[in-house]
């Protein structure tokens, strides 16, 4: 524990810590009581990953605030200690954490969405994640992982890959506004109304729709709208999204992130529907398994 690190950096001794099972990552999550009567969250960087993830964070964090952005939580310090740094922010323990999600608070993170989007911040373009939004050439070229899920059968993948391959082509995925890219519920919350999004460490530039996409399979699977009716006939968007996600979750399980694959299949299981039917697909039970 960290205990001294954290009262170094927030001028006051802690008095209780309680770590945070929460994220899908190894980073350590805790939040602090001070001496002085105020509470912090505070994220400790666990391995290479999370550490440089934090670095970019508080980048982030700064560049944002700096520009007056209040949709994120305030940065209270950080130490940049190089195997465990500390991304101390305000404790968001009080404000409400979805689900349950009612149209209002849809349309809060919607309309929080639209203030990160319209911002700029020096954060690599969306490219720099390489081949990663190339799902359906992955599933093409080694259909294993995938099938084994038994979301769809053989068959199915063999007539509609084609459709698919050909559809997350037509995305562009360039563009000048700031993206998220990690926008699901247990990144965000909301106080006042307003939607507050948190770990930022996959900011990036690009298309802002793929942000908004990518939120929707995980939102459906929580009991918000299906993403057809937030993006309606987005068929190619669809394909993207479904294939991101039908080239990972069947893979093995990560050993220092283990609840990785288990959220992507959920969103798989809702994307891969979502993707049959804006494109015109069969529905997954059909074709022979």
């Amino acid at each position: 524990m960290d205990l001294e690190r954290f009262a170094r950096l927030l001028g006051s001794q802690v008095v209780a810590a309680r770590k945070i099972a929460r994220g899908y990552t190894p980073a350590e999550r805790w939040v602090v009581s001070l001496a002085d009567g105020r509470s912090a969250f505070c994220k400790v960087g666990a391995n290479q990953n999370t550490a440089d993830w934090l670095h970019k964070e508080r980048a982030v964090y700064e560049g944002l605030r700096a520009q007056g952005a209040s949709f994120l939580p305030e940065l209270l310090g950080f130490d940049p200690d190089p195997s465990r740094p500390i991304l101390a922010l305000e404790d968001l323990s009080g404000a409400s954490w979805p689900p349950p999600w009612t149209p209002e608070r849809v349309e809060a993170v919607r309309a929080t969405l639209d203030q990160v989007h319209a911002l700029r911040l020096p954060v690599p373009a969306i490219g720099f994640m390489g081949e990663a939004f190339e799902g359906w050439s992955q599933v093409g070229a080694d259909p294993g992982p995938f099938l084994g899920l038994g979301l769809a059968g053989e068959g199915w993948l063999e007539g509609a890959l084609p459709t698919l391959l050909a559809a997350q082509e037509e995305v562009s995925l360039a563009g000048e506004a700031l993206l998220h890219l990690d926008v699901r519920s247990d990144n965000l919350c909301l106080r006042d109304g307003r939607a507050l999004l948190i770990d930022w460490n996959h900011a990036c530039l690009g298309n802002p729709e793929v942000d908004l996409g990518f939120w929707l399979p995980s939102l459906a699977a929580e009991g918000g709208p299906l993403p057809d009716a937030v993006l309606p006939d987005r068929g190619p968007l669809a394909a993207l999204i479904s294939g991101f996600f039908a080239a990972r979750a069947g893979l093995p399980v990560i050993p220092h992130a283990p609840r990785v694959r288990e959220i992507q299949q959920v969103q798989l299981a809702v994307a891969l529907p979502w993707a049959a039917r804006a494109l015109g697909l069969p529905p997954l039970g059909d074709l022979a398994r």
